[in-house]
């Protein structure tokens, strides 16, 4: 008789890959290969990681080690804050700084707002000519209009050099309203049913129990219309006449990639170098996005992908 309380033997490498091989139907892969595969990966990764540190380093490099190296620095010897003490102190970084975190803010609300009104709207039976307006929203992901007609359309609403030319051309996005609407659909009529029976409007049943419920799509929209305005520098080129009015990534492209000196507009007696200046605009272009990323990421799969099964 076999005591229950024996300890088995324990299984070495060539048992657990016979086990795979059983499982998976196939032979485990070659560690030469894994080797490879690894070796691949981390070059992949070197080559994300990499521009980024050194754009970081070189911001936070001592002036003087800046343009000892003659470029950029991929390890500072004695970090500074001198080139963002620099750049704020201007005021054109900071400037533009506020201007994008307002059109990014404003816009991203509304846009969340409008596309939850739509969405909701398109998602309800009965709504009047939902059909149609759903085919003129589907019709807007293949056709627009153009940068012409675009331009001309602002023009005429006196809508140039104004916050309003940064937010409104780009308010709704159909995919997004396609995206909601899926959302929308699967929540059982039942619950809304009750909740008409309890005396709720239709706000109410909105705001009350079909956001609620749909907070993975909310939070990826959102975050796909803070990026969007957050980034956005196009509209400003055609839109915005006054230098004080540019956001932030307008700024960015003058000094780093137009290549137009920052120390015209740096005040203070010791002025950090031209790269060490342009990186930390950089940086500072990159840090909002990077710090609400990681905090909205986990409601990706949930939000985009099961959200497009369903529209």
């Amino acid at each position: 008789m076999t005591d229950a309380t024996t300890k088995r033997p324990s299984r070495g490498p060539s048992d657990r890959a016979g086990q795979l091989r059983l499982i998976n139907g196939a032979k485990p892969p070659n560690p030469l290969v894994r080797g490879f595969k690894g070796v691949i990966l981390l070059a992949c990764c070197a080559l994300v990681v990499v521009p980024f540190w050194s754009v970081i380093a070189t911001s936070l490099a001592d002036p003087s080690q800046v343009l000892a190296e003659g470029g950029y620095v991929m390890w500072p010897k004695e970090p500074t804050l001198a080139a963002y003490e620099a750049i704020f102190r201007g005021g054109v970084v900071t400037r533009a700084t506020l201007v994008s975190i307002f059109v990014t803010l404003v816009g991203s609300g509304l846009s969340v707002t409008v596309v939850a009104l739509l969405a909701y709207s398109l998602s309800r039976p009965g709504t009047f000519g939902s059909s149609k307006i759903l085919l003129l929203v589907l019709f807007t992901m293949l056709f627009n209009a153009g940068m012409i007609p675009n331009y001309l359309l602002i023009k005429e609403l006196g809508l140039i050099d104004s916050y309003w030319a940064l937010i409104l051309p780009t308010l709704t996005n159909a995919f997004q309203i396609i995206l909601m609407r899926g959302f929308f659909l699967e929540v059982p009529g039942e619950i809304i049913d009750a909740a008409r029976i309890d005396g709720a409007g239709e706000l109410r049943i909105l705001t009350t129990i079909m956001l609620p419920l749909s907070k993975a799509v909310v939070a990826v929209i959102a975050l796909f219309n803070a990026v969007t305005y957050w980034n956005a520098f196009f509209n400003a080129v055609l839109y915005i006449n006054s230098t004080e009015k540019w956001p932030l990534q307008l700024v960015l492209r003058t000094y780093v990639v137009d290549g137009t000196a920052v120390q015209a507009d740096v005040s203070g007696e010791m002025v950090p170098p031209q790269l060490s200046l342009q990186m930390a605009i950089l940086v500072v272009s990159l840090v909002p996005i990077c710090l609400v990323y990681p905090f909205l990421q986990k409601h990706f799969a949930q939000g985009v992908v099961i959200g497009a099964v369903k529209g």
